[in-house]
């Protein structure tokens, strides 16, 4: 008698992301998240996301519904981003990632991990030096390191000249030098290619990974692809 074919187990759905709304000094955050069935309050550490600028957390959701199958996962539209509230003036990248620390406050996250994307690796990597007690890892995907910011163009919203802003006066290679979580740095094929090798110059210790495709083509057209590459990582 033939053997029956083992079955394989299915695999677990995409958790459902959600929105709301928080305080931070600059008024209301809007923040994307997700969590596991059972409610996400899990032991493990949450994951905060960080996105790319122009845009808003809404770029990361198709992310978020898998990362959040087995941990706490948010992304909040950065002020001015979105729909959360503007800053009264130019925050720098400092006060974006301060902006953060203060969900992270509200929500009383003890410990987490960071994902930024472009733009939001540079917050993300800030925000780990605003709270090294908590911030365990940091992925950053597409560095713009040592690259000549382009500035926003004529027409572009406030918030977008001010992130512009806050990039040409970062000082990156030092700030990137002084963090102590560690670190993923995933390298898609896009126009930082170069400048995120650059990344071991600041930290020799740095993990690179290489990625097809371009960041903006990960999340919005291969999340599955970028998960996978951050998962072991995250788990370690």
């Amino acid at each position: 008698m033939p053997r029956p074919t083992p079955k394989q187990a299915p695999a677990p759905a995409a958790a459902r992301v959600r929105r709301g709304y928080f305080e931070c000094r600059y008024g209301q955050l809007h923040v994307h998240h997700a969590m596991p069935p059972g409610g996400g309050f899990e032991e493990g550490a949450a994951l905060l996301c960080v996105h790319d600028c122009p845009g808003s957390g809404r770029m990361l959701a198709p992310f978020l519904a898998l990362a959040g199958r087995d941990r706490s996962v948010y992304a909040p539209d950065l002020p001015g981003f979105g729909e959360s509230d503007p800053p009264p003036a130019p925050p720098g990248l400092a006060g974006y990632a301060a902006a953060l620390a203060d969900f992270v406050d509200t929500m009383r996250l003890r410990r987490l991990d960071v994902l930024g994307v472009r733009t939001g690796a540079l917050i993300a990597a800030e925000l780990a030096l605003a709270r090294p007690e908590a911030v365990a890892r940091v992925v950053m995907v597409s560095v713009p390191l040592g690259t000549a910011p382009a500035g926003a163009p004529p027409d572009a919203p406030e918030a977008q000249c001010w992130i512009a802003e806050g990039l040409a006066q970062y000082p990156a290679r030092e700030r990137l030098a002084r963090l102590s979580a560690r670190l993923l740095v995933l390298r898609p094929r896009d126009d930082l290619w170069d400048a995120t090798a650059r990344i071991r110059e600041a930290i020799p210790a740095a993990r690179v990974a290489d990625l097809e495709g371009s960041a903006r083509e990960l999340l919005a057209a291969s999340p599955q692809r970028l998960f996978d590459a951050v998962r072991d990582f995250l788990r370690g």
